[in-house]
């Protein structure tokens, strides 16, 4: 006996189109992974950034840091040493009064140039 095999509708068109749903499907599948892993190295490209980013303002840091170590130890050597103020005895009216009796004991001729500025030097420094 002979058995009628059942026929399939569309042989070839019904293969091509499954083929290109099964290659469409693949298609979307490989883009959407495409996508998940751009997504990730995005992700780390940016995480590695803004690590260097960080060790970047840290050296920049360290660098005005230590400038300003080494101006401030300038500025602490160039700096001139202090000297304790100098006193001057005020001149009162005696020494005053004595240097004009000497200068017109020097005008009358009582004293030599020499002797009044002995005198002179004697009265000031004492």
């Amino acid at each position: 006996m002979f058995r009628a095999r059942p026929m399939r509708r569309g042989g070839l068109v019904r293969a091509a189109a499954t083929t290109a749903v099964v290659a469409g499907t693949a298609g979307a599948v490989a883009h959407h992974q495409n996508q998940k892993y751009a997504a990730q190295e995005q992700e780390a490209y940016a995480e590695q950034t803004a690590i260097q980013s960080q060790d970047q303002i840290a050296d920049l840091q360290a660098q005005v840091s230590a400038m300003q170590s080494q101006q401030a130890y300038s500025a602490a050597q160039v700096a001139p040493p202090a000297y304790p103020p100098q006193s001057y005895a005020p001149m009162g009216p005696d020494v005053m009064t004595q240097l004009q009796q000497l200068a017109e004991m020097k005008q009358s001729g009582l004293l030599s140039e020499a002797e009044f500025q002995a005198a002179k030097a004697k009265l000031l420094a004492g």
